[in-house]
C-alpha cells in the first residue's frame, strides 16, 4: 500500500506515556500518524522515531487553533478515520495542591477546557468525514475520576466524568451513523517518568499500567467488529484493588 493510501490516525495528546505508544502501535498498524502537543521538540523526537508520523504544534485548550490544527492535519494527511484523546490536565495536581478550599477554582475551568471542550471540538472538527466514509474511529482515553470523585480531585474529576458523558452522548449519536465512539477508562496509575514520581515512588513496576499495553487495547478498540462495539473499556493491572 503507498503511503498517501494509508488510513490516518490522529492523536490529541502526543505526550511521553499513552500518546506516544499509540502513536508506535498505529503506525506499526500500517496507519499515518498526525501528532498533536504543545512541545514542538517532543514531536521532532518522535516524528525521528517513529515512522509515518508528523507533529503539528497545538494547545488543545486553544479551540480554535484545536480546529484550525485538524483543518491542516486534512489538508496535509487525509481525513483522521481514527481519533484518539489522550490529552489531559489536572491529573498530576492531584495532591494537597488540589484540595477543595485551597487551590485556585479557575483550575477548574481550565481541566474542563482541556478534558472536556476540546473532545467536543475535535469531535465535531473530524466526524463528518468519518459519517460520510460511513466508518470511522473516536476513542477517548479516560480514568477512575470519570466515576466517582475523591478528596484532592475536585478541580479534576468533574471534568473526567462530563468528559464520559460527553464521549457516551457521542456514541449514541454517531454510532448508527457507523462511526465507533468508546471510553477507555484506565484505572491505575500509568507507568511514565511524571506519573511515578507523584502517584507510587516506591511501587515495584507490576503496580503501574503501562503505556504500551494501554496503547494495544486502544488499537484493538478501535478496530472492533461493528457487530460488537464496546463503549466503556475498563483496564487496570492485576492487582489493582477495585
Amino acid at each position: 500500500m503507498a503511503s498517501d493510501d494509508k488510513p490516518v490516525c490522529l492523536i490529541a495528546g502526543a505526550g511521553p506515556g499513552s500518546g506516544a505508544e499509540c502513536a508506535r502501535r498505529f503506525a506499526a498498524g500500517d496507519y499515518r500518524v498526525a501528532l498533536l502537543a504543545r512541545d514542538q521538540d517532543r514531536l521532532k523526537q518522535l516524528e525521528a522515531e517513529i515512522d509515518g508520523t508528523k507533529g503539528y504544534v497545538c494547545d488543545v485548550a486553544d479551540l480554535d487553533g484545536l480546529v484550525a490544527t485538524v483543518e491542516n492535519v486534512t489538508k496535509e494527511m487525509g481525513a483522521p478515520s481514527v481519533v484518539i484523546h489522550t490529552a489531559v490536565s489536572g491529573v498530576l495536581e492531584g495532591g494537597g495542591a488540589s484540595k477543595f478550599m485551597e487551590s485556585d477554582p479557575t483550575r477548574l475551568e481550565r481541566n474542563f477546557r482541556v478534558n472536556t471542550t476540546s473532545l467536543l471540538y475535535l469531535a465535531r472538527a473530524t466526524a463528518p468525514a468519518m459519517i460520510e466514509a460511513g466508518k470511522g474511529a473516536i476513542i477517548v482515553m479516560g480514568n477512575t475520576s470519570a466515576m466517582r470523585g475523591k478528596a484532592n480531585f475536585a478541580y479534576f474529576a468533574p471534568t473526567k466524568a462530563a468528559q464520559r458523558i460527553l464521549a457516551q452522548a457521542m456514541a449514541r449519536d454517531l454510532g448508527p451513523q457507523g462511526v465507533h465512539v468508546a471510553y477507555v477508562l484506565v484505572d491505575a496509575a500509568i507507568d511514565t517518568p511524571r506519573t511515578r514520581p507523584v502517584f507510587a515512588a516506591d511501587k515495584p513496576d507490576d503496580f503501574f499500567c503501562k503505556p504500551s499495553a494501554i496503547a494495544e487495547e486502544i488499537f484493538h478498540v478501535a478496530h472492533q467488529d461493528k457487530s460488537a462495539w464496546s463503549f466503556d473499556v475498563e483496564i487496570r493491572p492485576f492487582g489493582e484493588n477495585w
